[in-house]
């Protein structure tokens, strides 16, 4: 099996200002590809030749560092263009009664999504996450992913400056506010809540 670049599921351009196409340009089209080309050729010809790539990181997991980098990172990635949206999308209901139990109202968990995302050093990705009935806000540093975890990941916030530099700089601040507020895609999280199991990436 060979990994491939996952199409984004809006325009280039539909993000703008929050994610300028130049950024995805660069992000998905060179970043994203990279990582997937990078697993792609450490699998080939290996008893990981045919798996999932969740699979590929769970076996790569404490064992092959540069594996489990590159196939965490190829995962984050596809899950991350699917948990941003160029219009305006709605929670369902459950997800809705769920975070008004976890976090007070979805405002709330906007503002904390938010002092999560600023208060990460360096490099990583914070995620909205359900275990257990129960939602909560984790963190993964550099390339860890939730992907071989015990947590459903619902929606997924990249950290690492290559997702925001070329339209914010080093203001991390003005990139969250921008995609928390007007970007994140409340569909794909209910879907994924709904579903009950971890996003696979497609095959």
């Amino acid at each position: 099996m060979s990994f491939k670049l996952t199409p984004l599921p809006y325009p280039d351009t539909a993000l703008d200002p929050a994610i300028s196409a130049e950024t995805l340009s660069f992000h998905h089209g060179k970043h994203h590809q990279a990582y997937l080309d990078k697993t792609n050729a450490a699998i080939k010809g290996t008893d990981h030749a045919d798996a999932s790539l969740e699979d590929v990181i769970a076996a790569a997991r404490g064992t092959n560092q540069g594996l489990f980098n590159n196939a965490a990172q190829s995962y984050n990635h596809g899950f991350y263009w699917q948990s941003l949206a160029a219009d305006s999308t709605s929670a369902s209901d459950e997800l809705t009664v769920m975070i008004d139990a976890a976090f007070g109202s979805t405002d709330d968990l906007k503002a904390k999504l938010a002092d999560r995302g600023l208060g990460h050093f360096a490099s990583g990705w914070v995620w909205l996450a359900e275990k257990d009935g129960k939602l909560s806000i984790e963190e993964t540093h550099d390339g860890d992913t939730l992907a071989d975890s015990d947590f459903n990941p619902l929606l997924v916030i990249d950290l690492w400056e290559h997702a925001y530099y070329l339209d914010h700089q080093n203001k991390r601040p003005a990139y969250l506010d921008a995609v928390i507020n007007q970007k994140l895609n409340w569909a794909f999280a209910s879907d994924n809540l709904a579903r009950g199991t971890t996003w696979k990436y497609p095959a």
